[in-house]
């Protein structure tokens, strides 16, 4: 997957219209661009920056079914989470991988009351399941998690999810649309749509950010798959069309694993806003949050408030008995939830109890748009994209290949104590590599796992093109430990400038850019 082999794709195109163009580079897009091109579509994705650069990068880490949306009736959505939950875990197992979470109670009432709800969560996974849940005494709950506050526990639920890393699977999804013969170009933004005659779509006009190049590209049917900023694309079809979008941010903060001893997750089911909270661990580190803050706009680097970051230390030290406090954030980042939702009459429905089902519509002009949804149900967001846009475009009908389609990287025996376990079947190349550099094999930082090898591999292999890119999403480190990630960026800009050719003066931009970037991911002492 190399972007000036795509770009040779697009021009080998020239005028003949593409079946399917998908605007969008996240997991909405990159689902919907598979699913087409391995049904025999000729599919293009454009993304204006990176591959995941916005919110699908910034998810709680979770494969879920929604016990949220359990507890509100939302059935329909939960079945079909659960359903696509089990096939991400089968299709992606190197990225998607079970993981128990416990829910401890502090009132005596609790504990039947969510018992029986976790069993109907596991009657209704069927055989995706991922493993039973059961009712807990404090003494077990405290052997699963040590450091748990224990006044007035009176015991708990265990029960089994899904937990990934977005970004990772995000571009293994890349490549294997790539595999099936999709063309993606990140740092391609559409700068507008194309009408033929009839006043229908026919196409995009879109400039490469790197070269400044235009182009003008026909397609029988336009997918609009750009999350929270599907308005702006609406926008370009009918300037008085209504916003379909209503931006919710949700942030997490990142602590060192010993805030969370032992290998289970807490989910917190009732906090002061009415949402859930989690604390799950990842790579090593502690993912606690998230936040539901309701925003009038839309951006593609948001930044936490700081009342959310107040709200979740706060709600974590009611359950921890080691108490985190702002010094402790390795990392705090933000994303925007592309929620599709009627407001009432004052404009203030609540954006927590805004259904995650996902919306497809098709203009009077033909562009088909898919927005709200959520991670877990990407592929089936996608298939249902792909079915509505092959009517609308007029092109031969064929089946959808996705629910039992290996993505790139599947591995049958996943070692998850592997520190390369998340490039699956690629990390045995990575090895090789080691080897033939052994200095490249050794790690960058001393703080985190990632190594020289790796940021070759992925500007090589993965498209990668920014010092963000490699240490934001295609390794982690920015999420993990930002203060790191900073300390990185010099050796990151040179190993990236001998892969892609750049001079002094871009490696010098690029470690001032991400440094700028990073000093919104920690907190000031």
């Amino acid at each position: 997957m190399k972007r000036e082999r795509m770009l040779a794709s697009i021009r080998e195109q020239g005028d003949t219209p593409w079946d399917i163009i998908v605007i969008g580079g996240g997991a909405t897009g990159l689902g919907t661009a598979l699913d087409a091109a391995s049904r025999g579509y000729r599919t293009l994705l454009l993304e204006q920056s990176d591959f995941t650069k916005g919110t699908s990068s910034r998810s709680t880490k979770l494969v879920h079914g929604g016990v949220r949306y359990l507890a509100q009736g939302d059935i329909s959505l939960v079945l079909e989470a659960l359903h696509e939950r089990g096939l991400m875990r089968q299709n992606a197992p190197h990225l998607v991988k079970n993981q128990s979470f416990i829910i401890p109670n502090y009132d005596w009432w609790d504990g039947p009351f969510y018992t029986i709800g976790m069993k109907v969560y596991d009657m209704m996974a069927g055989k995706l399941g991922l493993g039973p849940s059961q009712s807990l005494s404090p003494e077990e709950v405290l052997r699963a998690i040590p450091n748990l506050k224990t006044e007035g526990l009176c015991g708990g639920v265990i029960y089994y999810d899904g937990q990934f890393d977005d970004s990772r699977l995000a571009i293994n999804i890349a490549q294997t649309c790539a595999e099936h013969g999709g063309v993606l170009v990140n740092y391609m933004r559409v700068t507008g749509l194309t009408k033929n005659s009839d006043g229908l779509v026919a196409g995009v006009e879109a400039v490469d950010q790197e070269s400044g190049e235009s182009y003008l590209l026909q397609a029988r049917c336009v997918v609009n798959a750009t999350g929270v900023f599907v308005d702006e694309i609406l926008h370009m079809d009918d300037p008085d069309a209504p916003a379909l979008i209503r931006p919710s941010q949700g942030v997490h903060i990142i602590l060192d694993k010993d805030f969370l001893k032992g290998d289970s997750a807490i989910m917190i089911p009732k906090t002061s806003d009415g949402r859930v909270l989690f604390a799950v661990p990842w790579h090593d580190r502690v993912v606690v949050g998230t936040t539901d803050t309701p925003l009038d706009e839309c951006s593609l680097e948001p930044r936490a408030l700081e009342e959310e970051v107040e709200f979740i230390l706060s709600t974590a030290k009611k359950y921890l008995t080691r108490e985190p406090h702002r010094k402790d954030i390795l990392s705090i980042f933000a994303g925007l939830r592309p929620l599709a939702a009627p407001q009432d009459d004052n404009g203030t429905t609540s954006t927590k109890e805004i259904s995650r089902s996902h919306h497809l519509r098709v203009s009077l002009s033909g562009l088909v748009t898919i927005t709200g949804g959520k991670w877990t149900t990407y592929r089936k967001m996608a298939q249902d994209t792909v079915d509505k846009a092959a009517m609308v475009g007029g092109l031969e009908e064929h089946k959808c290949k996705t629910e039992d389609m290996p993505i790139h990287g599947w591995l049958s025996n996943v070692d998850y104590n592997d520190p390369l376990y998340y490039y699956g079947s690629d990390a045995d190349a990575l090895r090789d590599l080691a080897l033939e550099h052994p200095k490249l094999g050794k790690k960058i930082h001393e703080n985190l796992p990632y190594t020289p090898i790796e940021v070759i591999w992925s500007a090589r292999y993965e498209m990668a093109r920014t010092v963000e890119d490699i240490l934001a999403r295609r390794q982690r480190a920015l999420f993990l430990d930002a203060r790191a990630a900073i300390e990185m960026a010099p050796v990151v800009a040179w190993l990236l400038a001998e892969e892609l050719g750049r001079d002094e003066d871009w490696q010098k931009a690029q470690i001032e850019e991400f440094i700028e970037l990073a000093r919104g991911y920690y907190l000031e002492e």
